[in-house]
């Protein structure tokens, strides 16, 4: 074998080596989808899988280069704080990213540069599409409420995708000039109305045999359009994951919002 030729193989199998990737979170539901699903991409290579008290210091033993945290709220803003001080790149799933700790997190993704977190709401293709052409129309009604329903085990409310949803109508009915919905209820001490997001208000339903489902209502006088999406298994979710894996790394700093890496705008 010529120099050359053996330079060229060496440059094909860096070029071609699978991303090293960790799964936190890895026993639960999420998790184990994302488990299955990383070690069956012919360009991934699962190198760890930490559950409630492992040590994240497998991360850096693995030689994990992306990790996907899948964990619990209390627990992710620590996660992802060790894997950016140690130059993993992150792809969250996580709930319980409010402005403060997203703040916090960009503040320190400015300590390191070279460094890329996706925290995503959601990583469904159709829902993150729901969510899109629920902004896209939120300007054109008088009214906009959200209905996201979920199964019983779910331990935050509003979920993450109906409060980004919320922000995301509230701002393009804000740049559109728009007020609050109508609404003429003066009293509501049990909390019937649901809660205000971002100006919007948002319904959680908890029920036994359901995944993930959200609808986003929004009416004028004599007419109401209804944009909804479904989840029926926690495989949906797998395609977005993975697409913000093979991404992510080539998008240093905070991106909030898988759409940024769907080229919507293209």
């Amino acid at each position: 074998m010529s120099q050359e030729t053996t330079v060229n193989a060496t440059v094909n199998a860096t070029v071609d080596a699978p991303v090293k990737v960790a799964v936190l979170g890895a026993h639960g539901r999420m998790g184990a989808e994302a488990v299955r699903a990383v070690d069956g991409a012919r360009d991934l290579q699962l190198v760890s899988t930490i559950g409630h008290g492992d040590s994240l210091r497998q991360l850096l033993v693995s030689g994990a280069e992306v990790a996907i945290d899948l964990t619990v709220p209390a627990s992710t803003e620590e996660n992802v704080r060790f894997c950016v001080e140690n130059g993993i790149h992150c792809v969250v799933g996580t709930t319980g990213w409010d402005e403060q700790r997203l703040s916090r997190l960009s503040e320190l993704l400015r300590e390191h540069p070279e460094v890329g977190v996706l925290i995503a709401p959601n990583f469904s293709i159709g829902a993150v599409l729901a969510m899109r052409f629920s902004a896209l129309a939120a300007r054109f009604f008088e009214s906009t409420e959200i209905v996201e329903l979920h199964h019983p085990d779910k331990v935050d409310a509003p979920s993450g995708t109906a409060a980004r949803t919320a922000a995301m109508v509230g701002e393009a009915r804000r740049a559109a000039g728009l007020q609050d919905s109508p609404d003429a209820t003066q009293t509501d001490p049990d909390g019937a109305r649901g809660a205000k997001v971002d100006g919007v208000s948002v319904h959680s339903v908890r029920l036994r045999g359901l995944v993930a489902h959200q609808e986003t209502l929004l009416g004028n006088v004599g007419e109401m359009l209804t944009i909804r999406h479904d989840s029926f298994d926690r495989v949906s979710f797998m395609s977005g994951v993975l697409l913000g894996v093979r991404t992510v790394s080539s998008r240093p700093g905070l991106t909030h919002g898988l759409e940024h890496f769907m080229d919507l705008d293209a």
